[in-house]
């Protein structure tokens, strides 16, 4: 079945699979039905989801979810196949012209100076700011990676809007262990997608990256949550 690349390229532009935040078997259905990698200049979106699925080759028929009912998404001319559009922010309804028919100059200088002052008032309205506290997972290729040097690139990446907080190595098996670690993004300054595209880049130690857990806020100020023994305590603010 032909999968709408364009459809799929816009949908992955702001997320790292298909459906969640892991591999499942919508990723899957749809991996399959796109047949080949898709072109990284036209497609980079598609692109880098493609390869980084492909990784998971050996456990795609253990990924949760149902593959046959994914097959279907993205199919050409399915209405389905595009993101929800986000819902537009209300504004509140203010009667600034009032409901005189006849024009007189004080009349309209008045309805002028108090379009003036709600103009002014809504400029100067502090937008709160949208933070997320992400978990990622960063897997290496092998038990012999130098993890310690690994999380140092990592944490090399600087940005306005990125604070990188506690992390810890999980075991996987034998011998293997992941990087786990915390973060604070400012949602309009950071995008995820990009961040992994960044830390895939450190391919001599990094197979892998997913992202396993984000809570999203909308604060003028979010103070950054730290680990230790279990226990989260607020640290530096983003």
């Amino acid at each position: 079945m032909a999968v709408d690349l364009n459809a799929l390229n816009q949908h992955l532009s702001t997320r790292s699979y298909v459906e969640g935040y892991t591999p499942s078997q919508a990723d899957v259905g749809v991996y399959t039905n796109v047949g080949s990698a898709p072109d990284a200049g036209q497609y980079p979106h598609a692109a880098r989801w493609y390869k980084h699925i492909a990784s998971y080759a050996q456990e795609h028929e253990t990924l949760p979810g149902d593959k046959e009912a994914a097959s279907k998404l993205f199919a050409p001319g399915a209405s389905g196949s595009a993101a929800p559009a986000a819902a537009a922010e209300e504004e509140e309804e203010i009667d600034l012209f009032g409901s005189d028919d006849e024009e007189d100059p004080e009349a309209e200088a008045e309805k002028q100076r108090r379009l003036d002052e709600y103009n002014e008032k809504k400029k100067n309205k502090v937008k709160p700011v949208a933070k997320s506290v992400v978990t990622m997972e960063v897997k290496p290729w092998e038990a012999e990676t130098n993890m310690e040097e690994m999380e140092q690139k990592v944490r090399s990446i600087e940005k306005d809007g990125l604070v990188w907080g506690a992390s810890k190595f999980v075991a996987i098996g034998y011998g293997v262990r992941k990087l786990q670690i915390t973060l604070v993004v400012e949602d309009e300054k950071i995008s995820l997608d990009e961040l992994q595209e960044e830390i895939a880049e450190f391919e001599d130690h990094v197979q892998s990256t997913d992202i396993t857990a984000m809570q999203s806020k909308s604060v003028a100020s979010m103070a950054f949550l730290t680990a230790s023994n279990g226990i989260l305590t607020p640290a530096t603010e983003l």
